[in-house]
């Protein structure tokens, strides 16, 4: 039996909430996933009746030509010169843009002094904008993505110097937003005197993923997916999402799985050399790459698939991809990271596999491969979970609630 959803915090009005306008700052690229994230935010606070101005890195707004692949190709000339920088040079700009964002915030506070809250996409080294906030008395609340505490990609250079700011930070902002529980408990541990916090998943948008029986057919036919169960993959082909190490795994079962195909959408570093190792072995027949694909095209490519693969994820991070493959209908096979356990219920939404265990993560592919019908069932599930309790709505109606409460002196607040 397929356990009751859980429970969710009850939309507030806004009139109640009191909240008419908002900045949201971010320092991200604003594409991709952190794009996604933002637009999903800011459309579902307008579409409360807020007004959200956005200030972003210039040449970086998220609305502006939100292409789902390939955040590096999108980026603008002057942003891929500044990650080409040794990491103590970049680290060190990332700091001396405090300056430029102070300068943009308080440039953007006294043309609108009724400003309700800021809210920011927190950022390492970033500072100015609370600070100007306390100064002015007026609530931020930063919605925490990334941290010091984190294994990097590059790692830090000045770990204790970021480590100090986000202290500081995380000390004077009028509230925290995690995505997941685990990594809220890290930031407490080493930041024992942090403000009040709450955690709020990733979310999706169902109507953003509609897709027609037409529209599932005719990318089916199109593809040479007919007859097949497939499974897919869409996001970015970089080594920390493991889908090339996926694929190298499950090639040799292929063969003794003719039924099931492979849907991988998307691009990024590893994508050469996996579609070169397809080609050698002769799995173009049973692996499907599109390469990269703009935004109007992944609701017909999701709608395609019937289960989808997420390799490996962050062990603190709650993967957008994992939303919109449920809101679509496309039941997910997750490493069982903690984030992903507080949202997956494994054989009603989904199912899930040891994190790090790639072995274990093409069994579970090729058994729910053989169960179309199994399939379906956890598919329409997994949407309903998502409709009834993980739109960007609910995680507005939870920002407004914290953010009353912050105002009514009523924190901390753990949901």
């Amino acid at each position: 039996m397929v356990a009751p959803p859980r429970a969710v915090v009850p939309p507030r009005p806004v009139a109640d909430a009191g909240v008419r306008k908002v900045l949201y700052h971010h320092r991200t690229q604003g594409k991709a996933v952190e794009g996604v994230h933002i637009r999903g935010i800011t459309d579902a606070l307008r579409a409360q009746g807020v007004t959200v101005d956005i200030l972003s890195l210039p040449g970086a707004d998220p609305y502006s030509a939100p292409v789902a692949m390939s955040p590096t190709r999108q980026a603008r000339p002057w942003l891929r010169l500044m990650a080409r920088l040794p990491e103590p040079l970049f680290e060190l700009a990332e700091l001396a843009y405090n300056l430029v964002a102070g300068w943009r915030v308080l440039g953007w506070l006294r043309h609108n002094p009724d400003a309700d809250f800021i809210y920011e996409r927190y950022s390492l080294f970033m500072y100015a904008p609370v600070w100007l906030a306390r100064r002015r008395g007026l609530p931020i609340i930063l919605e925490v993505n990334d941290s010091a505490l984190v294994t990097r990609v590059r790692p830090l250079f000045f770990r204790r110097l970021a480590m100090a700011v986000e202290r500081r930070a995380f000390r004077d902002a009028s509230g925290l937003v995690f995505v997941s529980g685990i990594f809220r408990e890290r930031a407490r541990a080493a930041h024992p005197d942090m403000a009040p916090a709450i955690v709020t998943p990733n979310a999706a948008d169902p109507a953003k993923f509609l897709a027609s029986p037409a529209q599932r057919a005719a990318t089916r036919a199109r593809l040479g997916l007919d007859g097949s169960v497939v499974c897919g993959y869409l996001g970015a082909f970089v080594p920390w999402h493991a889908i090339d190490a996926f694929v190298h795994r499950i090639a040799g079962r292929l063969a003794s799985a003719p039924h099931l195909k492979l849907l991988l959408v998307g691009d990024g570093a590893t994508y050469p050399a996996l579609r070169a190792f397809i080609e050698e072995r002769g799995l173009s027949g049973q692996v499907v790459m599109t390469g990269r694909v703009g935004h109007d095209e992944v609701p017909g490519l999701l709608a395609a698939m019937d289960m989808a693969v997420l390799p490996s994820a962050g062990d603190y991070t709650s993967p957008v991809k994992l939303f919109e493959f449920m809101a679509c209908g496309v039941p997910p096979v997750a490493p069982d990271f903690a984030p992903i356990r507080e949202v997956l219920e494994e054989g009603g939404t989904g199912w899930m596999f040891r994190a790090g265990d790639l072995d274990a993560a093409v069994e579970a592919v090729l058994a729910r491969s053989r169960d179309p019908l199994e399939l379906e069932r956890v598919g329409a599930n997994a949407r309903r979970y998502i409709a009834g309790h993980r739109q960007w709505r609910h995680n507005i109606a939870e920002l407004l609630e914290f953010h009353h409460r912050i105002r009514a002196g009523k924190t901390p607040w753990t949901p």
